[in-house]
Parts: structure tokens; sequence; C-alpha cells
């Protein structure tokens, strides 16, 4: 669950593409639209990722950048779309940390990141937040973890989907705290986040992007945060591991990728476009409201 582990399958995905050099054909890219495959279903961190990159990427290219949700089995099938797709800057693919975890998790079934993509660009990051249903009688981590322990399979927790970021951020709660939550997985971290704001589940732990919203108006109880330190950007808000769970740690990263083979020097191109976008104060400051970072 270590967010080093998942930057260290990106960067060896970046040492695979390759150092070629400038292609001159590469000088009239974009000469047509091009596509960005979010590998999950609208609503989620990714999507909400995903939405801002193409808007700003379109400006910087000239062209339009047309997101493409293509959700299911833990983000495998927008990433075997992605891999399947011409290698020549036209379809990118936006890689969170299920890209590298679904290696281990589904096996030959799964698209290997390192030798399939080449890396563009590592955009930003985002902590797991553990998030309650109001009507759930619990304010603190070790008022929920009291609760689960008194209530042994009968609280209900809604994933993103098996194999996903938040249904494994979950486990790794249940493991570390010693307790029996009763895992409930939906199409998507947007369809879950939906169940536990209606009540049809009462515990969630997705990025801190989409959790933040509802949390301020009521609708979620947000009990503590899964980075390694308390945020800045929201002080009062204990970790995860300082509010009863030790060792626990949950993030999630996006990154850009492209088919392995794509031109050096339009993986260049990408990639200058997308570390300005990323580092341009306006945007800088919609992802920190969203305890989002870039990098």
């Amino acid at each position: 669950m270590k967010t080093r582990r998942w930057l260290l399958v990106l960067a060896c995905c970046w040492l695979a593409g390759g150092m070629g050099v400038t292609d001159a054909g590469a000088q009239s890219y974009p000469a047509k639209p091009v596509r960005l495959i979010v590998p999950f279903v609208p609503g989620g961190s990714a999507d909400f990722f995903g939405r801002l990159i193409t808007s700003k990427l379109g400006e910087s290219l000239g062209q339009q950048v047309l997101l493409d949700n293509r959700g299911g089995a833990g983000g495998t099938i927008g990433t075997e779309t992605a891999s399947r797709a011409a290698p020549d800057g036209y379809t990118l693919l936006l890689g969170t940390a299920n890209t590298a975890m679904n290696v281990s998790l589904y096996g030959k079934r799964s698209v290997d990141p390192v030798k399939e993509f080449a890396a563009v660009s590592l955009l930003g990051a985002a902590p797991n937040i553990l998030a309650v249903h109001p009507s759930l009688p619990v304010k603190t981590v070790k008022q929920l973890i009291a609760l689960a322990k008194a209530r042994p399979g009968q609280i209900y927790y809604a994933s993103g989907g098996s194999g996903s970021t938040s249904h494994l951020a979950t486990e790794l709660f249940k493991t570390l705290s010693q307790t029996n939550l009763l895992h409930v997985p939906y199409k998507g971290t947007g369809p879950a986040l939906t169940a536990v704001l209606s009540g049809e589940a009462s515990v969630v732990i997705p990025p801190a992007s989409v959790v933040l919203p509802h949390s301020q108006l009521g609708k979620l109880r947000a009990l503590a945060i899964g980075s390694s330190a308390r945020l800045e950007t929201i002080p009062d808000m204990p970790t995860i591991a300082e509010a009863g769970v030790p060792g626990y740690e949950a993030s999630q990263w996006y990154g850009v990728l492209v088919p392995a083979g794509t031109p050096r020097a339009v993986v260049d191109r990408l990639n200058r476009e997308l570390v300005r976008i990323v580092q341009a104060p306006d945007l800088k400051a919609q992802l920190l409201k969203q305890v989002t970072t870039t990098y």
C-alpha cells in the first residue's frame, strides 16, 4: 500500500521508455485530436483528475483532447485498450496506483506497465480518507474500530471494485485494526461513494478529492486521512495511523503513460506541456483544495 512502491514501478516504466533522439515528424504533432483513456467510470478521483488535465492539455497542444472512460476490472480494461493503441502519441492513459498493483493482483491477465508503456509524467498524488455515513454512531477511528469489533461482519464498506485502491485501502485497515467489515464492491469509486451517501453502505476509504466536498456539506463524516503526516490544508484531521491504526498509510497517484514505442520527441513534448500545466498556480491551487499535490 505504500506510495513509494507505486512510484518505483512508474519510475521503472519511465526508464523502459528509452531516451531516443528528437524525431523530425514530431514537430507537427499533434495533427488531430488526442484521446486520454481513464480506466475508471465517471465520478471518481481519476475521472476528476483526467477532466482537469484534458481541458488544459488541449489548450497547450492546440488540439482537442478527448476523455475516454473505460472502466472495469480495477482499471485493467482501459489499460489493456490503451496498450493496444498505435504508439503515435494520439492515445494516452491516465495511470494510477492500480496500473502498478494489477500486475500482482491479476497476474498474466494484466498488462505489464513496464514492458507495454512509456511514462510521460507523474502528475500528482492524493491520500485516501476514511469516511462514514453520518448515521453511523462514530466520530473517531477508535470508535469505529470498537463498533466494528462489537458488530463483526455487520458493517458494510463500499469500494470501487475488487482490487481497486479503495478496496485494498480498506482491507489494509481491517488487517491492521483486526476488524471484520463486510466488503460491497461497486463499478468504480463514484458508485461506491453514492452507496455510502445513500446509506446503502456505511464506510469508504477513497481518495480525498472525492470525499471532502461531501464531508464539508455534512453528507459524509470524514474521520481520518491516510497520509503519513497531517496536511496543512486540513490540519485538524488526524492521520489514520495516529488515530488508532499504527503503521497505516494509503494514497493514490496519477500520471500519464503512452504505448511503448511512442516517439521520444512526442513523449518529451507531452512531458513539457503536462509539467507546465500541473505547475501552473491556478491548477495547483485548485488541486490543493482537493488535498491533491502536484509534482
